[in-house]
């Protein structure tokens, strides 16, 4: 930066010699001063694109710049007498400035005098009272006319026409700057000849073609006062500080007249510039005390010229000059004009860059327009110098618009008076947005919730994302991130809204077969290149009690129910058998309970309501049946609850209490079925007896009482094996069992105990046993058995060699 500021504050001495130009005043507008571009060794290609402008001091602009063709040209009048007054030389100084790099030349136009004044006399009627004793030779001063063109187009000679004999006018001068003209009296007066006469005066300048001014004067002869008025001093010089207040005395005059009476009456009177309507001073006309009528201002004018003129009761008057200068005082703040100001500023600037480029000015002088210029905020901007009374506001470090969106800047400038004045000036530099923020998700990740068998389209939440730029860097629109094929979530059914983020469900889910589904949400803003951020969405599917329990056992299908077997000497709370059902439901939905729906025997089982274990109640008695029916209702906890129905059979059996089994009688309802056998039976031999002969009668009833015993025993097995298939169907036993039976000959009503399974029972098969006529299917096992294996041993027992063949 030092580097820089170097080069740059060198750059105005790459060219120490100001280029110059002069101009006639009153050139007409757009009249051409010189060709700018050429003479500062620029091309007008390089003004447009360094922005070429022309900067002065009052910030007047008389001439301007054509950056087409490079010529310098008049922008408005020039009137040299406004711009400098009565200055021997009138220069208009001003730079001209570049931008890209800063470049300054220093350009002087000369503007040169015409002859557009013409002498103007303050008095149109100048009167003189002459004593007619006045000797020839006698000089009576005038007031010069004032012309303020300068040089030869100045007043150069004065005249009187009609020409007289008495008098002619002298224009002379004291010193270098004092120039005065006197009426000269040529021949003696006569009051009595003569009493009055009147001529002109006439001012002729130098110009070309020449200019005049007229004033009449009128002579008034009178009787002899033979000394005219004399001031102490010919030039009178007075200080005064501009913030005077008004009356205030400036100075006081004085004149002598020898004369006496009325003749040395002396009298003042106060003259001031041409074509000023307001006065600044007013004299006292006996006193010749000089008083302000108005407070001063040094920027204005910094002298004031006044003539005096005393005249006594004769009528005889001088003329003095009073110079008034006036003092200044720090009354003037300084004042700051902006030359360029860039604003906004992207947040991304370089530090360095210029933001505005201004130049401070204070009209007073000395000290008290010597100016110093200072910035309040220095941490992110600061002031540089440039040249002469230039200034730069550069920045000094990164911005960031998302910290600070504005910036406001207050530069100070201050003179060096006491006290010192201040003024300032406040700059607004707006930070415009670059997109350098990404979208922020207000949360790490979402859970969202959907209960199954949902809607379509159904609104489940939404994901929302802040950009902490502006416009459309902070447009942010959102999507679903695409993922790989090998993570594809298991779920395509979720949808985000892209411009609310709202999560949307398509389709109905089903909480048995989706859980949960996780996916990634996109929030790009709309910039360039866009900026974005993910977040994971799990969506959680809430369970709905949609799945009724499912009996596993005993298994529900179309074959008869499952026996299990039950001995009758169990004591209550003997575990029977278990129903197990699951139901597809989570949590509440999926909590089972058991109750028993009907039975045979009501009294005498129970259902765990948690377990499902189905348990004796009470002990079994002889009245309560061989076989139950029960029906157990399983429901879940939902609401509303879902339920199923599990059937199933018992079998109540005498126990077992060793190998052998005591007598013992069929059930009952066995006992009814071996009756209506026997029945049939009898029926077929008492009517087959008939038909047969006498003589065969008694060999049929041998044969008969054989047949009745072989009846009694396949009965009693066939009852048993019927039982223990049915059981077997049904599923309800862990493994197959054996059961080892002795039967004794020639009961009619036998009894048998299971005792402990001693070998694996057969598969059953379908054996065909013919009763009669028809063939009748039978759930026997079908194992081939002799006649000797079936024989009872002498104890009228069947052994277990038998009882397994059977």
């Amino acid at each position: 930066q030092v580097l820089c500021l170097s080069a740059f504050l060198a750059l105005p001495l790459a060219r120490a010699e100001p280029i110059r130009y002069s101009v006639a005043e009153e050139a007409e507008s757009g009249s051409l001063v010189g060709k700018l571009a050429e003479d500062a060794g620029l091309t007008p290609p390089q003004l447009s694109a360094r922005r070429a402008r022309l900067l002065s001091e009052d910030g007047r602009q008389h001439l301007r710049l054509d950056r087409g063709s490079g010529r310098l040209l008049v922008a408005g009048r020039l009137d040299r007498e406004e711009l400098c007054a009565h200055s021997a030389t009138c220069m208009l100084p001003f730079e001209l400035l570049l931008s890209d790099p800063l470049q300054f030349f220093r350009v002087e136009v000369t503007l040169n005098d015409i002859n557009d004044h013409s002498p103007v006399f303050r008095e149109h009627l100048i009167t003189f009272r002459i004593p007619e004793t006045s000797d020839p030779g006698s000089r009576f001063p005038l007031e010069m006319a004032q012309d303020p063109d300068i040089g030869s187009n100045n007043i150069q000679a004065y005249s009187i026409t009609p020409t007289n004999d008495y008098f002619s006018v002298f224009y002379g001068t004291r010193d270098e700057d004092n120039k005065f003209l006197e009426l000269v009296l040529e021949k003696a007066l006569d009051r009595e000849e003569q009493e009055e006469m009147s001529f002109s005066v006439i001012a002729e300048d130098g110009g070309s073609p020449p200019r005049t001014g007229t004033t009449e004067v009128k002579i008034v002869i009178l009787d002899a006062n033979d000394n005219a008025p004399v001031f102490t001093q010919q030039v009178y010089t007075g200080k005064v500080l501009e913030n005077m207040p008004e009356g205030s005395v400036v100075l006081t005059v004085l004149a002598t007249d020898k004369d006496a009476g009325v003749n040395g009456d002396i009298f003042y009177q106060l003259n001031q510039a041409v074509g000023q309507s307001d006065p600044a001073f007013v004299i006292d006309p006996r006193t010749g005390e000089i008083k302000m009528t108005k407070p001063l201002d040094f920027e204005e004018a910094g002298t004031h010229e006044l003539i005096v003129r005393a005249t006594d009761g004769g009528g005889l008057s001088a003329i003095c000059k009073v110079q008034v200068e006036v003092v200044d005082v720090n009354d003037n703040a300084p004042e700051l004009a902006v030359s360029s100001f860039s604003s906004p500023l992207p947040e991304n600037t370089v530090p360095g860059t210029v933001v505005a480029l201004f130049t401070v000015r204070d009209r007073d002088s000395g000290a008290n327009g010597k100016i110093s210029c200072a910035l309040d905020d220095q941490l992110f901007f600061s002031l540089r110098p440039a040249y002469k009374n230039y200034y730069e506001l550069v920045t000094v470090s990164a911005l960031d618009r998302e910290h600070t969106a504005r910036y406001v800047l207050s530069v100070t400038a201050a003179d060096a008076g006491s006290p010192p004045l201040t003024s300032t000036h406040t700059f607004t530099v707006d930070i415009s947005d670059v997109n350098d923020n990404a979208p922020v998700f207000n949360q790490t990740s979402y859970t969202m919730y959907v209960r199954e068998n949902n809607a379509p389209t159904v609104f489940v939440g939404a994901v929302s994302a802040a950009d902490a730029d502006v416009g459309l860097n902070a447009k942010v629109t959102y999507s679903l991130a695409p993922v790989a094929a090998a993570e594809r979530p298991s779920c395509s059914c979720i949808s985000v809204n892209s411009e609310n983020g709202h999560v949307f469900v398509l389709r109905p889910l089903d909480y048995e077969r989706l859980r949960q589904s996780e996916v990634t949400v996109s929030a790009s803003d709309a910039g360039s290149p866009p900026l974005r951020a993910n977040v994971t969405v799990r969506l959680v599917v809430l369970d709905e009690n949609d799945n009724a329990p499912l009996v596993l056992y005993p298994a529900q299908d179309s074959s008869p129910a499952s026996s299990e077997l039950v001995p009758v000497s169990a004591e209550p709370g003997y575990l029977v058998t278990k129903v197990v059902a699951v139901d597809a439901d989570s949590g509440q939905n999926s909590w089972l309970s058991y109750h028993l729906l009907r039975a045979t025997e009501p009294g005498l089982f129970s259902v765990g309501v948690q377990s499902g274990e189905v348990r004796l109640k009470r002990p079994v008695t002889e009245r309560d049946s061989v076989k139950h029916k029960l029906l157990v209702l399983v429901r879940d906890n939902g609401k509303p609850p879902l339920s199923a129905t599990a059937a199933l059979s018992a079998l109540l059996l005498k126990d077992f209490s060793d190998v052998r089994l005591p007598h013992s009688s069929p059930p009952a309802d066995e006992q009814g079925d071996s009756l209506t056998t026997y029945l049939i039976i009898s029926l077929v031999f008492v009517s087959l007896l008939f038909l047969i002969s006498s003589a065969l009668f008694v060999a049929r009833k041998v044969c008969k009482s054989k047949e009745l015993k072989a009846a009694h025993v396949l009965s009693g097995a066939h009852n048993l094996q019927s039982g223990l298939a049915d059981a077997a169907a049904a599923g309800t036993l862990p493994r197959a069992y054996c059961y080892e039976i002795s039967l004794t000959t020639g009961s009619g009503n036998s009894e048998f105990q299971f005792l402990k399974p001693i070998l694996p029972s057969l598969p059953a098969q379908h054996c065909a046993t013919g009763q009669g006529p028809q063939q009748q299917e039978q759930d026997f096992p079908c194992v081939p058995v002799s006649t000797e294996d079936m024989a009872p041993d002498n104890a009228g027992t069947l052994s277990a060699r038998q009882l397994n063949a059977f």
